[in-house]
């Protein structure tokens, strides 16, 4: 039960910050709704814990703890590969800037 209390004030102080993110206009929508729609099944999963042993039968896998485990991967995989892309772009933003700052130094001298 206290578990379940730390959990739920965990997922609180989340979701303020995901709120506050999204009224900053730091984040758009889709990500606000995203992340919301995320730590609001967490905190389902973690007050009804059976719903994932139902979820589980209907989608044809053994346990739902198995469930959880197979939609933490994907989700974890599909983070990782968006904070590549995020990388890779962030890389060839500096590389031109790095370059176009190296010729107008090279132009000025």
């Amino acid at each position: 039960m206290w578990l379940q209390i730390l959990i739920t004030i965990f997922i609180v102080l989340i979701l303020a910050k995901v709120f506050r993110q999204w009224r900053q206009e730091r984040t758009t929508l889709f990500v606000f709704l995203s992340w919301s729609f995320l730590w609001l099944a967490i905190l389902l999963v973690f007050w009804v814990p059976e719903i994932t042993s139902y979820l589980a039968n209907f989608l044809g896998v053994g346990r739902g703890a198995d469930l959880i485990i197979y939609l933490s991967i994907v989700v974890i995989f599909y983070l990782i590969f968006k904070i590549f892309i995020r990388l890779n772009k962030t890389d060839r933003q500096i590389t031109k800037l790095v370059r176009e700052d190296a010729i107008n130094n090279a132009e000025k001298r």
